[in-house]
């Protein structure tokens, strides 16, 4: 693994951590969201010594501002300091957390940035902070998955048909064609999922009126996200699939 050369410093670039990882024997690899330059890879030297300034820093979720030095893939950490202004996520909210993280890190490629999607992404960890039923952590998730799409280059078309270009029907059912978007459906097709017009619509208004389409706006974008990350698991997201099965569950059946 290569590691970064003085040549260049970045200072005091906002930033959250997305996930660290052990790197020799006092030192951590941090995979660092940026608002200037999309994520980077950094190298914490010295960060799991006890008395090392940046332990206890380098945490997922927290407002940061993060100097870095070097041109080679791994960049050298030179500071980090706490920004603050965002309250703590914690029980499902914390989870929805790592579920971001964890997209973020399998389809966002290094140094590649994004200031949009790093605002929504700082917005979004607010609000899962504080908007706590079921529906609004829906409405969040699935906001977050079609701006991180967009950023991408992969915007999902959900108002008008694909083949004619006419507005979605919220009667009809529709295939949505990756890489195309919703067409009426005519026949069976194995490859691409089904979704009803209302849902599309739903989707494109980030507003859910009902449980079903809630449940079928979270499908269609599943199979959209499997689509890109060419079926690479994303770990978290069955612990948040059961929490929201839990979340739908009666009281007395719990």
């Amino acid at each position: 693994m290569r590691a970064a050369n003085a040549n260049e410093r970045r200072d005091d670039q906002p930033a959250f951590v997305l996930h660290t990882y052990p790197y020799r024997e006092t030192s951590l690899i941090v995979e660092a969201l940026t608002a200037g330059y999309g994520r980077v890879g950094l190298i914490a030297r010295g960060a799991k010594r006890p008395r090392s300034e940046l332990r206890g820093l380098l945490l997922a979720f927290q407002p940061l501002t993060l100097s870095w030095t070097g041109t080679s893939e791994l960049k050298l950490l030179a500071k980090a300091e706490w920004r603050g202004g965002l309250p703590l996520l914690a029980g499902a909210g914390l989870l929805c957390g790592f579920y971001l993280n964890e997209l973020l890190l399998k389809l966002v490629p290094r140094e590649d940035p994004h200031l949009q999607l790093f605002t929504q992404y700082e917005t979004t960890l607010s609000a899962l902070a504080t908007r706590t039923s079921a529906g609004a952590r829906a409405e969040l998730l699935r906001s977050f998955e079609l701006t991180l799409l967009a950023e991408l280059g992969y915007a999902l078309p959900l108002t008008h048909d694909a083949d004619t270009g006419a507005p979605i029907d919220p009667e009809e059912r529709y295939h949505y064609a990756f890489d195309r978007g919703p067409r009426r459906v005519a026949e069976p097709h194995a490859r691409w999922p089904v979704v009803h017009g209302t849902t599309l619509l739903a989707l494109a208004r980030g507003q859910f009126p009902d449980a079903s389409s809630a449940a079928e706006a979270k499908r269609l974008m599943r199979d959209v996200l499997d689509h890109y990350l060419e079926h690479r698991r994303i770990f978290s997201r069955r612990i948040v699939q059961d929490l929201a099965a839990l979340d739908d569950e009666p009281t007395e059946a719990r």
